[in-house]
C-alpha cells in the first residue's frame, strides 16, 4: 500500500432487460456486448454483489476465474475493482486471471468463501466475435440455486448506481497478496493470486490412487494418451496433474498454451469440435483419448482407433466401477443423479446396485442440492459432464482421472471396457438436437407444438418406421421436478 487511499466511486447507471442468469446464475451474451455496451458488464457485477446480504457481505473473501478468454483480463480487473467497492474483504484469484470451474468450487469449497465469479461461457467460442459469460457460484461451490438468480435479475431490473475503484490495479502475473488502502474502509482490501493447480491437485490426491495412474502412464507397458486441452484453461491442469504428478510424456498433451480465441476453434468436447483428437486416436498409436472444453467441467473420452464414448455411457460406466476409486471405497455411495435428457442406462447400474437414482432437469444446481442433503454420490448430464461429491461443478479432469482408474485396475482397453458394460446392462440410445440462433417468436412455437404433441394421449403407442425396423412410442412426458431436499417444483422441461 503507497500513497493515498484510493477513492470508492458511485457511478449512475440504467438498468438492461436481458440479463436474467440462465440456470445456474450465469449470464452469456456475445463478447461485443460486454465490451461495447456502456455499464453492461458493470450492472450485472453489481446485480451479483447485491444478491448477497450486506452483513455476510462486509468482510468476505471470494473467489474470481476466468477461462482465459478474450476480455476476461478486462473483465476480472472490473469484478476486483468491484468488489472492493462493495465490502468484499479478500478475493483469492488464479494467477492470469486463470482458473478451472472445478477448481473455483474446490477454492470455495476449501477456505470457506462467500462464493465465486467465474468468467467464461463454457464451450462456446471466444474472440472478440464470440461469446463471453459470467457465472456466479454459491458458497458450497456451487452453481446459484434459481433463488438467487431470480434475485440477481430482480436487481438488475431496478439498478440505478454501482460502486467501484476504478483506480485500482493488480497485479495478475505475481504470485502472493497485494493490498490496498480504500477510502472510508477500515482494513485493507486484499487480493491473493495463486496457483491456478495446487489447491485442486491437492484434493485429486485424497480422492484417487496416484501410483497405480502412474504405473499405468509410465514403464515399458505403458498406456499411451492424447489429451487435448482445446487452447482452454486445462493446458496448465492437464500438463501439472497428468505429465508433471503422473508421469505421462510431455508430448501426450495438445494445444495446452490457453488462448483467447481458442486458436479459433469451438472450445466443446465432442465428435464435431475435437476434431485434431480424433483423427489422432484413429491412427491407433494411442489407447486413450480425452478432450476438454473452455472451463474444464466437460471432458470426451475415446478409445484406441477412435473408438467413442457416449457421455451417458460413461456416466453409467463410472457408476458400475466406483470400487475402483479409494474416495468411494471410503465415503461408500449413496445414490445416482442423470439429468432428464440422459439416457437411463444409468438407472439400470443404480437397480444392480440397489442405490436410488434421482432424474433431475439440466442444470448443476440440481445436483448440488442433492448431494448436500447427503442423498448423492454420483451425477452426470448428456452434455459431456460428470461429477462427484466432492465438489459441487461438473469437473472433466476428475472424470478422466476415473477412467484412468478403472482401466489400471480391470486391465482393460476403453472398448473392451465398454463392451463388457453393453453385454451386461444392455445398450442404451439417447438424441440430442440443439436449435441455434433462432427468434423468439419461432422458439416459442417449437414448443408450444412439441408439448401438444408429446401430451397428446393419442401419441402413445403411435409406430414410426425407421428403414425395416417399426419403433412404437411406449411413453412421453413434459418433465417436472418436485426436488426431494426442499419441495421446490420445476416445470416444463
Amino acid at each position: 500500500m503507497e500513497g493515498s487511499p484510493i477513492p470508492v466511486l458511485t457511478v449512475p447507471t440504467a438498468p438492461f432487460e436481458d440479463q436474467r442468469p440462465t440456470g445456474g446464475g450465469g449470464l452469456r451474451r456475445p463478447t461485443g456486448l460486454f465490451e461495447g455496451q456502456r455499464n453492461y458488464l458493470p450492472n450485472f457485477i453489481q446485480s451479483v454483489l447485491s444478491s448477497i446480504d450486506l452483513r455476510d457481505r462486509q468482510g468476505c473473501t471470494m473467489v474470481v476465474g476466468s477461462d482465459g478468454r478474450y476480455f476476461s483480463r478486462t473483465a476480472t480487473e472490473i469484478v476486483v475493482q468491484m468488489a472492493a467497492a462493495n465490502g468484499i474483504g479478500r478475493l483469492i484469484i488464479g494467477q492470469n486471471g486463470i482458473l478451472s470451474t472445478p477448481a473455483v468450487s474446490c477454492i470455495i469449497r476449501k477456505i470457506k468463501a462467500a462464493g465465486g465469479i467465474i468468467l467464461t461461457a463454457s464451450h462456446c467460442p471466444g474472440g472478440p466475435g464470440g461469446e463471453f459469460g459470467v457465472k456466479f457460484n454459491v458458497a458450497n461451490g456451487g452453481p446459484a440455486p434459481d433463488v438467487v438468480s431470480d434475485k440477481i435479475y430482480q436487481i438488475s431490473k431496478t439498478i440505478e448506481e454501482y460502486a467501484i475503484c476504478p483506480d485500482l490495479r493488480i497485479d495478475l502475473s505475481r504470485l502472493g497478496r497485494q493490498e490496498f488502502d480504500l477510502e472510508n474502509k477500515f482494513k485493507p482490501f486484499r487480493v491473493e493470486i495463486v496457483d491456478p493447480v495446487d489447491i485442486y491437485l491437492n484434493l485429486l490426491r485424497t480422492i484417487f490412487d496416484f501410483n497405480a495412474i502412474k504405473s499405468l502412464l509410465t514403464g515399458p507397458g505403458q498406456l499411451k494418451i492424447r489429451i487435448d486441452a482445446m487452447h482452454g484453461v486445462m493446458g496448465p491442469y492437464v500438463r501439472k496433474v497428468l505429465c508433471d504428478e503422473l508421469g505421462a510424456p510431455a508430448n501426450s498433451a495438445i494445444n495446452c498454451v490457453p488462448l483467447e480465441d481458442f486458436g479459433g476453434q469451438h472450445p466443446d468436447p465432442n465428435l464435431t469440435y475435437a476434431t485434431t483428437l480424433l483423427e489422432a486416436m484413429k491412427g491407433g498409436e494411442y489407447g486413450f483419448g480425452a478432450a476438454f472444453d473452455a472451463d474444464g467441467d466437460r471432458y470426451m473420452i475415446l478409445g484406441q482407433n477412435g473408438f467413442f464414448v457416449s457421455p451417458s455411457d460413461s456416466l453409467a460406466i463410472i457408476a458400475a466401477n466406483l470400487s475402483c476409486i479409494p474416495y468411494f471405497r471410503q465415503t461408500g455411495v449413496r445414490g445416482f443423479g442423470r439429468s432428464m435428457p440422459t439416457s437411463t442406462a444409468l438407472d439400470r447400474v443404480a437397480k444392480s446396485m440397489k442405490i436410488p437414482v434421482y432424474e433431475t432437469p439440466a442444470g448443476w444446481r440440481f445436483f448440488s442440492n442433492l448431494m448436500d442433503s447427503g442423498r448423492c454420490s454420483l451425477c452426470g448430464e448428456e452434455s459431456f459432464g460428470t461429477g462427484s461429491d466432492h465438489l459441487r461443478e461438473k469437473d472433466g479432469l476428475w472424470a478422466v482421472l476415473v477412467w484412468l482408474s478403472i482401466i489400471a485396475a480391470r486391465k482393460q482397453s476403453v472398448e473392451e471396457i465398454v463392451r463388457d458394460h453393453w453385454a451386461k446392462y444392455g445398450r442404451h440410445y439417447y438424441c440430442r438436437f440443439d436449435y441455434e440462433g433462432l427468434e423468439p417468436k419461432a422458439t416459442y412455437y417449437i414448443m408450444r407444438d412439441l408439448e401438444a404433441l408429446v401430451t397428446d394421449k393419442s401419441f402413445i403407442g403411435q409406430q414410426f418406421a425407421v428403414g425395416s425396423h417399426i419403433y412404437s412410442v411406449a411413453k412421453t412426458d413434459s418433465f417436472e421436478y418436485v426436488d426431494p431436499v426442499d419441495g421446490t417444483v420445476t416445470k416444463k422441461q
